[in-house]
């Protein structure tokens, strides 16, 4: 009857039912293709998020100061090379200053040095300011290597003051190793031993002796000191930084083993008149 019909309830249909789904979480079954396309891409950020993640570590992964154990025969410009350092062994040296110290030439096997450490200064030209206690530390470590390379001449002048320090007797022996000293800076050879036996045959060890009776003494040229040598040949043959009267007994000395390498090659070849 149709009056009956107009008062019934419609029957719910199908899509009804999957848009009554929708209410109650059955979105994805329930969606059209459309709709579930949207939601796939609604998704795709929480997908991408744990790649930027990864990439991150990685590149803090890199970033981060890597150690390197220097072996002996090993350089700056080696290790800077083989860790393709930017900005070579001087950015290496840089970042490092403080381990290898004042001279980048000289890295002892055993030291480890901070591969990507950054330098006292930052990349935009400006230094970086240190902590209190950095600073101190630094003083402390130019301190003392200013300690060390000043300590170094005291160590080299040593040898100077111990030969200022040398001194002679004023006798034979005296005048022997003095003039054996002179001899040695000039290059003149010779002996104590040869130079001693010269003047006892001479002149007994009398630095005043001279010869007035030879041949040189009657063309007055005398034999004169410890070795007996004529002027004409102390002259020629004086040694400088001795005195230039041929009685002092170290110039007389020099100036006779010098004539005498010259003419015999060495004072300790003479065995008589010379």
């Amino acid at each position: 009857m149709p009056a009956q019909g107009k008062h019934r309830r419609p029957k719910s249909t199908s899509l009804g039912r999957g848009l009554a789904a929708l209410t109650t979480g059955g979105a994805v079954l329930a969606l059209p293709v459309i709709g579930a396309t949207s939601a796939f891409a609604a998704a795709a950020p929480q997908a991408v998020a744990p790649a930027a993640v990864v990439a991150q570590a990685n590149s803090a992964a890199k970033a981060a100061p890597a150690k390197h154990s220097v072996v002996a025969g090993e350089t700056l410009s080696k290790i800077a090379r083989e860790h393709s350092v930017s900005g070579g062994w001087e950015k290496l040296y840089e970042g490092n200053r403080k381990i290898v110290g004042s001279n980048p030439d000289l890295i002892h096997p055993g030291i480890k040095l901070v591969i990507g450490a950054k330098s006292a200064a930052s990349s935009d030209g400006k230094s970086s300011k240190a902590s209190p206690s950095a600073a101190r530390g630094a003083s402390a470590d130019r301190a003392d290597r200013s300690e060390r390379i000043d300590a170094a001449p005291v160590a080299k002048a040593a040898p100077a003051a111990e030969k200022a320090a040398v001194t002679y007797t004023n006798d034979l022996d005296g005048w022997i190793k003095e003039s054996l000293a002179v001899m040695a800076e000039q290059g003149i050879p010779g002996t104590y031993e040869g130079i001693h036996r010269n003047i006892m045959r001479e002149s007994s060890g009398n630095p005043a002796a001279i010869n007035n009776w030879d041949s040189n003494a009657v063309k007055g040229t005398p034999s004169k000191g410890l070795l007996q040598v004529i002027d004409p040949t102390f002259q020629a043959y004086h040694v400088p930084g001795t005195s230039t009267d041929s009685y002092d007994p170290v110039a007389n000395i020099t100036a006779a083993c010098n004539y005498a390498a010259d003419r015999y090659g060495s004072i300790d070849n003479v065995f008589g008149a010379y």
